[in-house]
């Protein structure tokens, strides 16, 4: 026992504590429920010192020699008795020894009652510290009447007059638990329905030799049984019976070339006039409705500094050649010499998040940025250069993709050499791009 005593005023603080259940000048009792407390927190991994302080006690009180020994003596009771170890073995009532004196027989006997009772308090002790330990461990993962029927179990064990504290270990109500008890039959009724229904699920999950999940079973229990079942109930009874309906494996080639698709970040920040021409260059894709219900497709790049169109490619069809050959034609064309650290801006569309695509433009020296999805303003002037062709160019008209190419082309030209646009000085694209190469 510790040499520190304790004042008044200490004594008073001391028995503030809900943890206390007595203090005098030399000794404190604690409350069974605090070693309990102290035992669970010390195997968490919490030093003595901690669970004290964390509990609302003054070490500067105490003392640190009090604290290791409670300590000492609580750890050493718990691994011999367990839990009940741990109560407080003064509130037992002591007996007064009998004044008569015994015969030898009477003391034979009286000790070997004591040992069938040690015996017998020592079983009891053992199945309810691994109850216990299997409720503590088991009840984090289980559903509420699965930790009713646990505790059902451990009280029929041998665990008697545990039920607040069985209750309390596994965090449901004792209410809810007596009414678990009351509605054994109902669950029996319960679980009489769901195996007749089980069974005749079972017949539908492997109806015709094939398993089926649980839109096909109820399917088939409504064409071939005559039995309408919701399908939250099929599920639930599936998952009862262990019904596991087999899952197609996704195609790794087609999982590896989704995952190939990248979109890249946008370097241009709506940044469009560099005064550099060749730098930055805008791509996009737009269709054209021509003839009698069919459809061009018109990709192209676009100078954003200068507002020329250096590549173009008409096509009838939508695929990814559409957009590689647009960058072929931009690095065959002769006209401009493009920038060091050129780099082409496009939406997150399919064609420009192709690995196919981005190699090219890795083989070719062109970086490459992409604007955020759905916002057509990152890619402004490209937009604004189909709606101004589109405003010229009645696609509809043209009766024949020949005629629609010629139109597209005729355009073209008209744009990059005779279109005067006021925010390029009122310039044409290419005597713009010209001014800027001559400032330079």
């Amino acid at each position: 026992m510790s040499k520190k005593y304790f004042n008044k005023n200490e004594q008073e603080q001391l028995n503030n504590n809900p943890y206390v259940l007595r203090v005098s000048e030399k000794s404190i009792t604690y409350a069974d429920e605090f070693k309990r407390l102290f035992i669970d927190r010390y195997l968490s991994g919490q030093t003595p010192r901690e669970i004290f302080e964390t509990s609302g006690f003054h070490v500067e009180i105490l003392g640190m020699k009090r604290i290791e020994q409670c300590a000492d003596r609580w750890k050493k009771a718990y691994e011999k008795d367990g839990i009940t170890g741990l109560a407080d073995s003064r509130k037992e009532t002591v007996l007064r020894p009998s004044k008569r004196n015994l015969s030898p027989d009477e003391i034979i006997a009286r000790q070997e009652a004591k040992i069938r009772l040690l015996e017998a308090q020592l079983e009891y002790v053992k199945k309810l510290d691994k109850n216990e330990r299997r409720l503590a461990a088991n009840g984090k993962t289980l559903n509420q009447s699965e930790r009713f029927k646990l505790i059902q179990e451990a009280l029929q064990q041998g665990s008697g007059r545990m039920t607040r504290y069985l209750c309390r270990l596994l965090d449901v109500s004792r209410s809810g638990y007596y009414s678990y008890l009351n509605a054994a039959e109902k669950r029996q009724e319960r679980a009489l329905v769901d195996e007749q229904a089980g069974a005749l699920i079972k017949k539908a999950f492997n109806r015709r030799g094939y398993k089926k999940g649980s839109r096909s079973i109820k399917m088939t229990l409504e064409n071939e049984y005559d039995t309408c079942y919701n399908l939250k109930r099929i599920r639930r009874l599936m998952k009862k019976f262990d019904l596991v309906c087999p899952h197609r494996k996704p195609n790794p080639y087609r999982r590896k070339a989704t995952q190939e698709h990248r979109t890249l970040s946008n370097e241009l920040q709506r940044d469009f006039k560099k005064g550099i021409p060749g730098l930055v260059l805008l791509t996009d894709i737009t269709y054209l409705p021509y003839g009698n219900m069919q459809t061009a497709y018109l990709s192209t790049i676009l100078d954003a500094s200068t507002g020329e169109l250096l590549a173009h490619n008409i096509s009838e069809s939508l695929h990814l050649p559409l957009a590689t050959q647009t960058i072929e034609s931009l690095t065959k064309q002769r006209r401009m010499k493009l920038h060091k650290d050129a780099f082409i801006h496009s939406d997150q569309g399919s064609h420009y998040t192709s690995p196919t695509y981005q190699n090219l433009l890795k083989k070719k020296g062109i970086g490459q940025s992409m604007s955020r999805r759905g916002n057509c303003w990152d890619n402004a002037p490209q937009e604004s250069f189909f709606g101004h062709m589109k405003d010229h160019v009645k696609s509809q008209n043209c009766t024949t993709f020949a005629e629609l190419e010629r139109e597209i082309n005729r355009y073209i030209r008209y744009y990059n050499h005779h279109r005067y646009q006021w925010g390029l000085k009122k310039m044409t694209p290419v005597q713009y791009r010209n001014h800027l190469l001559s400032v330079a």
